[in-house]
């Protein structure tokens, strides 16, 4: 037999185990489903943090409050030295009234609060773009306590603290799905074993037969190990589909806000969700292999 005609024959055998045994392979179908569904869930999550961070790092700035009490000269040496570092794309001089404006604009409920002050109550600063690929470097760190201790600088509030905290939530997040997709795949990989190994069970007086008449182990065994790659396979595209489903649901009631554009603006890549379905059918391939060994089925022969 070519092995074309193997696997046609291996196909149609493994459908039929399907369809007879259907309500203990949609277990197994299901447990696979749920797994890759909490996988692709976390996969989703990290990628859309991970792509906003990266957006935040690109448009990296900083906010360099002056000393009120401070000198003309001791600002333009500031000023020279935003101009000379590399990393810094651009620099804005924030006026003292034009910091008032915007709080104003910002929170109109509080700006009775600005009201009655002598003199101005917001202090002037310079508004500093970095460049995106340096912003995280050892270098621009040192350059920042140089900053620091300059007479003009009151305080710099700098964006990368809380990028570099977020970071560490997006790793967390990564490596808590990661022990998580593994446990899952675990389980669902002995379901699917535990599956097959019923069925196995079922067939075997026709494995004892196939075996009198010379029928190689490949040909005996091929029928199980495609069952166990249908079922993964079909609990990885029930996983993607659910994913598009609720992402798509997701976008619909939080269009618009900060959840959305944290954790949901953007839907897994095509090369991520084939991977997702490959890895549901690698699973169930292992799980049947796992369930088939060679000991195993002759032990069920001779009892």
């Amino acid at each position: 037999m070519t092995l074309r005609r193997a696997l046609i024959y291996f196909t149609r055998e493994a459908t039929l185990n399907l369809l007879r045994s259907w309500k203990i392979s949609l277990l197994a179908i299901l447990t696979i489903t749920v797994s890759l569904f909490l996988g692709g869930v976390f996969l989703l999550v990290t990628s859309n943090l991970g792509r906003a961070v990266s957006r935040w790092q690109a448009e990296s700035r900083l906010v360099i409050y002056l000393d009120p009490d401070s000198d003309e000269a001791a600002r333009q040496r500031l000023r020279e030295m935003l101009e000379r570092a590399p990393w810094v794309e651009a620099q804005e001089l924030i006026t003292a009234a034009e910091a008032r404006r915007r709080f104003v604009a910002a929170f109109p409920s509080l700006a009775e609060l600005l009201d009655g002050w002598s003199d101005e109550p917001l202090p002037p600063s310079i508004e500093v773009r970095l460049d995106g690929r340096d912003a995280g470097s050892a270098a621009v760190g040192r350059w920042l306590e140089s900053l620091r201790d300059e007479p003009a600088v009151a305080m710099i509030d700098d964006d990368r603290d809380w990028l570099a905290q977020l970071e560490t939530v997006v790793l967390v997040l990564r490596a808590l799905g990661a022990i998580l997709g593994l446990v899952l795949l675990a389980t669902a990989m002995f379901t699917i074993a535990s599956v097959i190994r019923l069925t196995a069970y079922l067939y075997r007086d026709e494995i004892a037969v196939m075996r009198m008449v010379g029928a190689t182990e490949f040909f005996i065994r091929g029928p199980f190990y495609v069952e166990g790659l249908l079922q993964g396979l079909t609990g990885g595209l029930l996983a993607v589909g659910g994913l598009a489903f609720a992402h798509a649901l997701l976008l619909r009631r939080v269009e618009g806000t900060v959840i959305a554009t944290l954790l949901a603006r953007d839907f897994l890549p095509p090369g991520m969700l084939v991977a997702l379905v490959a890895l549901g059918g690698l699973a169930g391939l292992i799980g049947a292999v796992a369930s088939l060994r060679r000991e195993d089925l002759k032990r069920d022969d001779e009892d």
